[in-house]
């Protein structure tokens, strides 16, 4: 098995992954640089390190992670390791052979079990088509308020698709400046800007084979939009400093809280790339939405972290609007547990932990239902443009589609939608 960035699959529940130590220094992290990438669970970017040492000995070295690196159970900073050693990180169990580790257990987070059972009809009958839309080839756009699982879904996309066997690269697009984002995108050549030491892949060509997912490609710059279109268009990228043009075979998905409907009337999102993306769409339900689900999800996030709610404290959660959705409940039982270690969590420590005063619908993210009716309203709106470009072009696509700023196919697929409308129009014509 090659020593590159090898990523470990999510659902490997018993199945065996060897990896083999022949390379002096093998790292084991959550980035997409590490040797060993384990993005999911509390792994650090740079978690630990396998040292193969002359003689044929093993060193693990811990990277200063924030969960710790152990073996046989015990937390090591470094340790030499055994034939038949058990390394522990995060949720994920080795075992050591005499030149290799074997993942043998990850158990699938409680979140994403949780998350994926619903009592929400609405919720569930997006879940019962995901299958199918994983398995096609088209990009997919993720709408939802913050904290309401678009990775995740994500993730589930990956996962049910064709190229589970490869990477699964998320890439934030709002928490890098744009030069870092590019580089992070495209890579970049040795030398290409300050701190550039070495030649480094990106994204693109780190996820080759599997998913790129654009978290939060609403922020994304102007000029990087471009830049990403025609990354898209001719599934190619050029490194930031490189003359080298390098294929791409990557399946996009992309998400955002943000109306990009909004954005594009605001020339800050181009149409252009907002149709290339948008093939499938995928609403993501705030938690408020699916209060159906709040004991289930709730009751596991408790199990995880250890900590006990009263009924009547239980009450008073279930009264609040919840804008921060599920990742505000998940901080508010992780608060609970670091603050009241071991002591069942009564009706009055609850203000202790969670802010009330946010209920103002003012201070709320966009729920999807809300997002759902603007969806609508703006699709009315595009219907009127496809029209009304159709009707001054005489019925042509092409030209239609390049006033547009869409890919012809793309204009197909709604002609064939509004197909009723046109039909009208031809009347009208003739």
């Amino acid at each position: 098995m090659s020593n590159v960035n090898y990523f470990l699959k999510l659902y490997l529940n018993n199945q065996i992954i060897p990896y083999s130590l022949n390379l002096p220094i093998t790292t084991i992290g959550c980035s997409a640089e590490v040797n060993i990438s384990l993005p999911y669970g509390k792994v650090d970017s740079r978690h630990c390190r396998i040292e193969k040492r002359v003689g044929g000995q093993f060193l693990i070295r811990d990277l200063r992670s924030s969960s710790g690196t152990f073996v046989n159970g015990v937390r090591v900073i470094e340790a030499q390791l055994n034939p038949g050693d058990r390394i522990k990180i995060s949720d994920f169990l080795f075992d050591f052979t005499n030149d290799e580790i074997q993942l043998i257990k990850k158990n699938q987070p409680n979140n994403l079990n949780t998350f994926f059972k619903t009592n929400n009809s609405k919720w569930q009958k997006t879940l019962e088509a995901l299958p199918n839309l994983a398995r096609s080839p088209y990009p997919v756009l993720i709408l939802g308020p913050s904290g309401s699982g678009k990775e995740l879904t994500a993730l589930a996309i990956h996962e049910n698709s064709g190229r589970s066997e490869g990477p699964f690269i998320c890439v934030n697009c709002s928490a890098l400046a744009e030069n870092l984002i590019e580089s992070e995108l495209f890579g970049h050549a040795k030398g290409s800007f300050t701190g550039a030491f070495s030649d480094r892949k990106g994204a693109f060509e780190t996820a080759r084979g599997g998913t790129l997912f654009l978290d939060e490609i609403g922020d994304l710059s102007y000029n990087l939009q471009a830049k990403l279109l025609r990354a898209l268009e001719n599934r190619e990228v050029r490194a930031v400093g490189s003359d080298k043009v390098i294929k791409t075979d990557v399946r996009i998905v992309s998400a955002t809280h943000q109306n990009l409907f909004e954005k594009i009337n605001s020339n800050t999102f181009r149409s252009d790339l907002f149709y290339r993306i948008n093939v499938i769409t995928i609403t993501t339900p705030s938690l408020y939405e699916r209060m159906e689900d709040f004991e289930d999800i709730f009751y596991n996030l408790c199990k995880e972290a250890k900590v006990r709610f009263s009924i009547p404290a239980i009450r008073l959660l279930k009264s609040h609007n919840w804008p921060g959705n599920i990742r505000e409940l998940k901080n508010v039982v992780s608060r609970a547990s670091a603050l009241y270690e071991k002591k069942t969590i009564e009706e009055a420590m609850i203000h202790g932990l969670i802010d009330f005063n946010t209920k103002d619908p003012n201070n709320f993210p966009e729920t999807s239902l809300i997002m759902s009716k603007k969806a609508n309203l703006v699709k009315e709106m595009e219907k009127n443009m496809i029209l009304t470009r159709l009707r001054a072009n005489k019925g042509n696509q092409r030209k239609t589609a390049t006033d547009l700023g869409m890919p012809k196919s793309t204009l197909n697929d709604r002609i064939k939608e509004y197909k009723k409308e046109l039909e009208k129009m031809e009347t009208t014509l003739k």
